[in-house]
């Protein structure tokens, strides 16, 4: 608003953008929404005035002449300190209603153009185009799968890998299952052996426990 007002005095100002960074090309399509925008730009800025009409770019390269021009000044005073903090605050502070409304107006627009790009895609549905080609659409029983040979054969390479997986984990589980029991069977032997030679020894009088 500041700038915007500061070279008013060289025409009428249609629009003025602050960026990061000076930028090539054409500017991108301003964000209409307050409440979902991109993070204000902080530090150093370039703004791009642009001007109604060519005249107010030479009056503007003309303002140099005239010393600074300052942007704060006793009629329009910019707001500094603890009021910028108030205003920051309240301005941070969301309507209910009015953010309600602006999803409502989103939605509706986005239903609408859904609605129009699926009934296109039912017109075109089966038509070969000028070549001769006829589009293939995601449409049918499962929507999220294309319906062509390539995918069928997707499908059963996933259905060949997961029942490899499950084969190797039941492999795994009986080789597990095995290894348990023979380690099992080998205490077991080893626990007949211990008994065997502590008999014997007690035979001979040579078990001595303590």
């Amino acid at each position: 608003d500041s700038l915007s007002r500061l070279f008013s005095r060289c025409g009428r100002v249609q629009s003025v953008d602050v960026c990061e960074k000076p930028v090539p090309g054409e500017k991108k399509e301003k964000l209409k929404s307050k409440f979902f925008s991109c993070k204000p730009v902080t530090g150093f800025q370039v703004a791009y005035v642009v001007f109604r009409k060519p005249a107010g770019v030479q009056a503007a390269k003309a303002l140099s002449r005239e010393g600074p021009l300052l942007i704060s000044t006793e009629s329009h005073p910019v707001k500094t300190g603890i009021s910028k903090w108030i205003s920051s605050y309240a301005a941070s502070v969301v309507d209910r209603e009015e953010l309600k409304a602006e999803v409502d107006a989103y939605m509706q627009d986005y239903d609408k153009k859904m609605a129009e790009e699926e009934a296109k895609a039912a017109k075109e549905e089966g038509v070969p185009d000028e070549e001769g080609w006829v589009k293939v659409t995601r449409k049918g029983r499962k929507p999220g799968l294309p319906r062509t040979e390539a995918a069928n054969l997707r499908v059963l390479e996933r259905e060949k890998q997961k029942r490899a997986r499950k084969e190797l984990l039941n492999f795994y589980a009986w080789q597990h299952r095995e290894t348990k029991r023979e380690h099992i069977a080998q205490l077991r032997k080893k626990f007949e052996e211990d008994k065997q030679r502590i008999a014997l020894m007690r035979a001979q009088r040579k078990f001595r426990p303590y």
